[in-house]
């Protein structure tokens, strides 16, 4: 017959490999908790602070296709945070060739230049002109 020990279990020491403490990964759940999809005006309190574009213009733009007669709000919050980065992306991208000619100022022909070396931009060729 085994014999059994029983050992106290005490809160685990600071180990120095772990970053962050406990009370900033709690911090961290209640934060990841209170983002949980919401209704209500307290969403689009949420989503306005998380989009960097006026949703209500995004909304209007959206209003502006004879095929849209209503649009929620989740659907602008998804097509605004869609063009941010977008847009992110492809100033990203121009950037690169923008440094290549040792400047720090984006040109158009940054943008040429992006749009004709990624095939993901491919649609947008012959817009700038």
């Amino acid at each position: 017959m085994a014999a059994t020990v029983a050992t106290p279990v005490t809160p685990a020491e600071h180990d120095p490999d772990r970053c962050g403490s406990e009370e900033e990964s709690r911090g961290a759940e209640a934060e990841e908790e209170s983002s949980q999809q919401q209704t209500g005006p307290a969403a689009t309190v949420t989503h306005n602070r998380l989009s960097k574009l006026p949703l209500a213009r995004i909304k209007a733009l959206m209003k502006t296709d004879p095929d849209v007669s209503l649009a929620s709000q989740e659907s602008v919050f998804i097509i605004a945070k869609a063009t941010e980065l977008f847009v992110e992306m492809i100033a990203k991208d121009a950037l690169v060739y923008a440094q290549q000619g040792k400047r720090k100022t984006l040109q158009r022909k940054d943008l040429d230049n992006a749009i004709e070396a990624i095939d993901e931009f491919a649609f947008l060729e012959g817009t700038l002109d």
